[in-house]
C-alpha cells in the first residue's frame, strides 16, 4: 500500500468517525442547512458526466473503482482535496453517499456553496 493510499484511507477514517461523532450528539437547534453546532455543513452536488461518474478508493483516475452513479444524480459531498487531474482539474469530492469515495470534481456541479477542503 502506498503512503499517499494510506494517508487517504487515514483521512477517510477519521472524517467517518467526526460524521459518526456529530450524528450521536444532541441537536443544539435547526442549524442543518448552516453546518454550525459541531456538525459539518452538508454540501450537495450533481454528476454531469453524460456516461456516468466512477467513484474511486484515492483520489486518482488509476485509483480502484468503488461504484458509479449515473448521470444527473445528487451526490453529498463531505469535502475536496487536491489530486489527479483530470482534463485540466486536479480537484476531487470526497462523496459520502452510501460509501466514502473520491468523484473528480471536473464531473460534480456544485448545488450551493462549494464543499470545504479536507
Amino acid at each position: 500500500m502506498t503512503a499517499r493510499s494510506v494517508t487517504t484511507r487515514l483521512g477517510i477514517t477519521v472524517a467517518a468517525l467526526a460524521t459518526l461523532t456529530a450524528a450521536a450528539s444532541p441537536a443544539l437547534g435547526d442549524d442543518s442547512a448552516s453546518g454550525s453546532g459541531g456538525r459539518p455543513p452538508v454540501y450537495k452536488g450533481r454528476v454531469v458526466a453524460k456516461s456516468g461518474l466512477l467513484l474511486r478508493d484515492n483520489p486518482t483516475r488509476g485509483s480502484r473503482v468503488v461504484r458509479s452513479v449515473p448521470y444527473r444524480a445528487v451526490v453529498t459531498i463531505f469535502c475536496k482535496t487536491s489530486g489527479g487531474d483530470v482534463a485540466g482539474n486536479r480537484l476531487w469530492y470526497l462523496l459520502t453517499d452510501g460509501t466514502w469515495a473520491w468523484g473528480s470534481a471536473k464531473y460534480i456541479d456544485n448545488i450551493g456553496a462549494a464543499p470545504r477542503w479536507c
